[in-house]
Formats: C-alpha cells, sequence, structure tokens
C-alpha cells in the first residue's frame, strides 16, 4: 500500500542510510552506494561528497540522482526519491556537523568530525524531490 505524501515525507526526514543512485553511462548500471542524507518534509533532500568523487562527476553529467530508505522492522515500508540536483554548494562546518549528528551518538561526534578532516575539501548537493515511490508492505512475520 503507498503512503500518503505526509508519511513518506515523515520517513524520509529520519536518520535511514540511503542508497543512492546516479547513472553511470551508456553500458553501465547506475552507480549505487550508501550514503547519509539529510531532509525536512516540505524541502530540498541533500548529501555530502566530495568535489571530484565518481558520485560528483556523474552528478554533473546527469543533473540528477535518487535516493531509496527502507526499514523491515516493524513493517517492510520503503520510500524512494528522484529528482534534479538543484545547486552544489562549498560544505560548511555547520552541515557537516548537523549530518554527523543525524547518525551519531552526540558523544562520537566530535571525534568523528576530527577524523573526517582526512576527507578533505567536500561540497552539499540539494535536490529537489520531483518523483516518489513508497510504500508500506505490513508485518514481516505475517508472509
Amino acid at each position: 500500500m503507498p503512503l500518503s505524501p505526509q508519511e513518506r515525507q515523515e520517513f524520509l526526514a529520519q536518520p535511514h542510510v540511503a542508497a543512492f543512485a546516479v547513472a553511470a553511462g551508456t553500458g553501465r548500471g547506475p552507480l549505487t552506494v550508501p550514503i547519509w542524507y539529510q531532509y525536512s518534509p516540505g524541502g530540498e533532500i541533500w548529501i555530502l561528497t566530495g568535489p571530484e568523487s565518481q558520485k560528483m562527476r556523474y552528478l554533473r553529467e546527469t543533473g540528477r540522482f535518487s535516493l531509496m530508505v527502507q526499514q523491515v522492522e516493524p513493517t517492510v515500508r520503503y520510500v524512494s526519491v528522484e529528482g534534479p540536483v538543484t545547486r552544489t554548494v562549498p560544505m560548511t562546518d555547520e552541515q557537516h556537523r548537523e549530518m554527523a549528528a543525524r547518525y551519531l551518538p552526540a558523544e562520537s561526534v566530535d571525534g568523528y568530525l576530527k577524523a573526517a578532516e582526512a576527507f578533505g575539501e567536500q561540497v552539499a548537493v540539494y535536490l529537489r524531490p520531483e518523483h516518489w515511490l513508497s510504500a508500506d508492505l505490513g508485518d514481516p512475520s505475517a508472509f
């Protein structure tokens, strides 16, 4: 059963690890990798990546990407969203902290941010949700 627009936005706003997908060119399947993301209902989605990463090279070529998030307990549920890149900006320290705090326990954020300095320059890539797929398949024990 599809989720309502409000349900799918609320589900996407939770801190799931997403499957990120972007077209990788003729004769290739999409580049698909796990990624952290940020989203507030009704807004844009944003991710962080290196400005010269493989993800970013394909994003510059295609101008769009997809994210898919799921859970399997207490119910099998997923949301997939696809749309155009609306902007790419240099990552700020505030964005980096916000993303880390979304996924890590509070006591781990500072250590992670210190270690992440080794990642080098990062950019924030924004997506405007355009196409949605979603479903709640129910209790997996009932299958």
